[in-house]
C-alpha cells in the first residue's frame, strides 16, 4: 500500500501567473499517481489559495485514492470553526498550514494552541508546510506541538535547506513528530533515515512540484531495506491516518486497473 503524504490540487482562480490561474485537477493527480503504483496520496490547498471546499468535493469523487486535508489561516476570526468543520463536516484526515504564505511566525502560542486543539477535537493530524525559512524552524514548531503530543504532525520538506538538523533534532525528542520528504536532497533523507530510521520518516511527493515516480526512485535509494521503505512510503502514514484495510484494499485495486488501462 503506497500512499504519499503531501500533494495539492485545485481548481483555476484568479489571473495570477504563479500557479492559481491553472487547474491542477485530481485527475491530472491520480494519473501520475497510476504511473508510479501510488495507492492513496494526500490532497490539499495551495497556501495561495484556501479551497476546503474542493478538497471535500475531491475526496468524496475519489475516496479510495485522495486522502483530503483541510488547510486554515491562524490569523483569520473564524479559524477554528473552520478546523473543526474540516474534521467534522468535511471528515477529512488532517489541516495544512503554511506560516510564510499567511505571515505568522510558528512560536505563537496565543494563535496556534487554539488551532492545535481544535484539530484535537476534530481528530486532525498537521502538516506544516516547512522550507528553510524563520516563519516556520522546526525549533518553532516544537514550541508549540510539544503541548499536544496527542496530535501527530508532519514537517514538510524537513525544514530543507538549512534547517534539516534541527528538524531532525526535533523529531529525535518527539515522538508524534514526523518528517514529510518531499522537496528534499537524496543525502537529506539519508541522513534522516540514519539518525531516525524508517518509523518517523513519510514519503510526500508535492504534487504537481515533483512526480510521483520521481519521489519514489529517492526514496528507494535513500532507503534499500525494503521493509523499512514499506513504512517510509505509506505504512507510517496509514497508521497514523487509521486507513482501514478495506480502504486500502481498494485503493490497490483501483491503482492497479489505471496501471493496466
Amino acid at each position: 500500500m503506497i500512499i504519499d503524504a503531501y500533494n495539492n490540487v485545485w481548481q483555476a482562480g484568479g489571473t495570477s501567473d504563479y500557479l492559481t490561474a491553472e487547474s491542477y485537477t485530481p485527475e491530472n493527480m491520480i494519473a501520475s499517481m497510476d504511473a508510479a503504483g501510488v495507492d492513496m496520496a494526500v490532497g490539499c490547498s495551495l497556501g495561495q489559495m484556501i479551497d476546503n471546499d474542493f478538497i471535500a468535493r475531491t475526496v468524496a469523487e475519489h475516496p479510495d485514492r485522495i486522502v483530503g486535508f483541510g488547510q486554515v489561516d491562524p490569523r483569520r476570526p473564524d479559524a477554528v470553526e473552520t478546523v473543526l468543520k474540516c474534521g467534522q463536516e468535511y471528515g477529512l484526515k488532517g489541516l495544512k498550514l503554511h506560516p510564510t504564505m499567511h505571515g505568522y511566525h510558528f512560536a505563537d502560542h496565543g494563535l496556534l494552541d487554539p488551532i492545535f486543539s481544535a484539530a484535537r477535537e476534530a481528530g486532525l493530524m498537521i502538516l506544516v508546510n516547512a522550507l528553510d525559512d524563520p516563519f516556520c524552524a522546526p525549533l518553532s514548531i516544537e514550541e508549540i506541538s510539544k503541548g499536544f503530543p496527542d496530535v501527530p504532525l508532519m514537517i514538510a520538506h524537513m525544514g530543507t535547506i538549512w534547517n534539516v538538523n534541527e528538524a531532525i533534532l526535533v523529531a529525535e525528542r518527539n515522538e508524534h513528530i514526523y518528517l514529510e520528504t518531499s522537496g528534499t536532497q537524496l543525502i537529506e533523507v539519508q541522513m534522516a533515515y540514519g539518525r531516525l530510521g524508517a518509523s518517523r520518516l513519510v514519503m510526500g511527493t508535492d504534487w504537481p512540484g515533483s512526480h510521483f515516480d520521481l519521489e519514489r526512485a529517492k526514496i528507494a535509494r535513500a532507503i534499500p531495506d525494503e521493509a523499512d521503505r514499506a513504512l517510509v512510503e505509506g505504512a507510517n502514514l496509514a497508521r497514523l491516518l487509521g486507513l482501514d484495510g478495506d480502504s486500502a484494499a481498494r485503493a490497490g485495486t483501483a491503482a492497479g486497473d489505471g496501471v493496466r488501462a
